[in-house]
């Protein structure tokens, strides 16, 4: 898909994100050229409601439609990016020091590239992760291929009974 598409969709999702005092985490054109489907990702302290993406998703159409300028047919979906959500950027992570997440890296460090842990902070562009096998370990940002959290069952089992 043409980059400056994918900015276009991008400035359109932010602005109508901003002016609905969401947070903007990130856009996706997935599908085949004649049927593309447009996601956009949305969070905000305490988690989104339907409403929020309705709005969201209402402000972009009207957009979109009046620009025309998607080529042939789209879908958009607008959500919450879920409990297990993608960490997209260095931000991202910073966000979520504390927190359990799975990290996959293209090159080996300390002979693996599978992690799973604990974000434990960010230093310039090194994440420090506290690796469930391999104890405390240094992964430079550029060399994430994936990453997600995790959901911690035993924090969310203390929330429920509470």
């Amino acid at each position: 898909m043409n980059q400056l598409i994918d900015e276009r969709i991008r400035g359109i999702a932010a602005r109508a994100v901003g002016e609905n005092n969401l947070e903007l985490v990130h856009t996706q054109i997935v599908g085949a050229s004649k049927s593309l489907t447009v996601r956009v990702f949305i969070d905000k302290q305490g988690g989104v409601t339907h409403e929020d993406c309705s709005s969201v998703s209402r402000q972009m159409d009207a957009v979109l439609d009046a620009e025309d300028f998607i080529p042939g047919n789209y879908t958009l979906e607008v959500s919450s990016p879920g409990l297990e959500r993608e960490l997209y950027s260095l931000k991202d992570f910073e966000k979520f020091v504390g927190n359990l997440a799975k990290i996959k890296t293209s090159e080996a460090v300390e002979g693996q590239k599978n992690f799973r842990g604990r974000i434990v902070g960010i230093q310039d562009d090194v994440i420090i992760f506290e690796d469930k096998s391999k104890g405390t370990v240094r992964l430079l940002y550029a060399a994430v291929v994936k990453a997600n959290l995790e959901i911690d069952l035993e924090e969310e089992l203390k929330r429920a009974k509470s």
